[in-house]
């Protein structure tokens, strides 16, 4: 299912939206959210805020608001959208739950709408809605942070955050998300570091997804800051002549800024999940009236066939059928072997964690890589350099240490290999070896 928000009409009255997304557990996406909120709204916009962090760190639990009063108890009929609201300080409108959206797409479509709808009218009494999109990067977690206007990446300078936004971006693009999201930098030591951060990170878009980001801004690291984490008083509520409040002050200034220059909301987060309800039952519709011979276009067909994937992968999956599953998966890439299939293979390998496997596992891995490298390497007239071998320790995303020379040479060597070898059958001899080569 494509990301593709912007389907209704333009209402004047759709408020701004914002969702603050990326970086993982530790980026402080949850603080950036609470005290952006806050700041706005102190400056005198009505906000709501929309709590779609599901985990044990959420908006919900740092401000201690009443259980089982949400959005997911609004889903189930138990209070209606009004009466799950909570205000904080600065008549911040803060809405609990709001990950229990992604239920909607496995609902009854009248029962979704009916919420979905009082959603929308909620959001048309506010000035700015901010989502805290949480961290899932599975469907409807990509949807949380599509449905707003804009996305606003958190990171820090700990290599995670940038392999988890890289991640993230990816999986956007691949789902036909177009937008540039806005970089935050969190917790950075000044300046020159934030910038250095944020490069590093547009660096490896543009490279690896031909791309580029934003940067919107970045919070300085400091005593207050640290203080506040402790004692769960946002900065936001420090008088504004303290530097920790202010640098959010700075930060809601270029985040209007941004959201002048970008174009204006076609429809509210409740607007955009309408319209992916009626995408998915147009589509069902479609393939319940349509005979099987009609598949709909190649652009259909693969969405459904990644959709398909996304669920199963997410499962605990027999070994054997998944070992199956990527043997077939290689053979069909194997058919046309060419740069573009070398970038997918290469881009797919960095991205991988490799840092939080076993040091067994990783050593494994680095030796049957090298195995592989043995098997395809080029005539010694050509006398490309060494393979790279897996670093035992990653102090720094793996993406950010792929040199382009490296894809021209593992072309050269792969287009050494007899025609009649495919890659699978080359796959199924490494494995053959058994584990007593490594």
């Amino acid at each position: 299912m494509a990301l593709d928000p912007d389907t209704d009409r333009h209402n004047s009255s759709h408020p701004r939206t914002v969702a603050i997304a990326g970086g993982g557990s530790g980026a402080g996406k949850t603080a950036v959210a609470l005290n952006l909120g806050l700041t706005l709204a102190r400056q005198g916009n009505r906000v709501l805020l929309l709590d779609g962090d599901t985990g044990p760190s959420s908006l919900s639990a740092q401000l201690g608001l009443e259980s089982g009063k949400d959005l997911s108890s609004t889903l189930g009929g138990d209070f209606r959208l009004e009466e799950a609201l909570a205000k904080t300080d600065y008549d911040l409108a803060v809405l609990p739950g709001a990950g229990a959206l992604r239920h909607c797409l496995d609902m009854d479509q009248r029962d979704a709408m009916n919420v979905l709808r009082a959603l929308a009218n909620l959001e048309r009494a506010y000035d700015y809605v901010l989502v805290d999109a949480g961290s899932a990067m599975d469907l409807p977690g990509l949807h949380m942070v599509a449905s707003s206007a804009l996305a606003c990446m958190v990171v820090t300078r700990d290599p995670e955050t940038l392999k988890q936004v890289f991640s993230l971006i990816r999986h956007l693009r691949k789902r036909g998300y177009r937008r540039a999201p806005s970089i935050v930098v969190n917790m950075a030591s000044g300046a020159s570091q934030a910038q250095s951060i944020f490069q590093r990170l547009d660096g490896a878009v543009g490279r690896h997804l031909g791309d580029s980001l934003h940067y919107l801004g970045a919070i300085w690291r400091d005593e207050t800051l640290r203080q506040s984490l402790v004692t769960g008083v946002p900065v936001a509520m420090l008088p504004v002549s303290d530097p920790s409040c202010r640098q959010f002050h700075t930060l809601a200034d270029m985040l209007a800024v941004r959201l002048s220059r970008s174009p204006a909301p076609k429809s509210g987060v409740g607007g955009y999940w309408q319209s992916v309800i009626r995408r998915r039952h147009k589509r069902e519709s479609y393939q319940k009236d349509e005979p099987v011979d009609q598949p709909g276009s190649e652009e259909q067909r693969l969405s459904a066939a990644m959709d398909e994937l996304d669920v199963l992968l997410g499962r605990q999956l027999d070994p054997m059928l998944r070992y199956e599953a990527f043997n077939r998966f290689f053979a069909l890439l194997g058919r046309s072997l060419d740069a573009d299939t070398i970038e997918f293979i290469q881009t797919g390998l960095a991205v991988m964690p490799w840092e939080n496997m076993q040091p067994g596992d990783r050593q494994h891995m680095a030796t049957h890589l090298r195995h592989l490298a043995d098997q395809i390497t080029p005539p010694e007239d050509e006398n490309p350099e060494a393979p790279a071998a897996v670093p035992a320790e990653a102090s720094a995303p793996l993406f950010d240490r792929i040199s382009p020379g490296e894809q021209e040479r593992l072309v050269r060597a792969l287009r050494e290999q007899p025609a009649d070898v495919s890659l699978d059958q080359l796959l199924r001899a490494l494995a053959s070896h058994g584990t007593d080569h490594f």
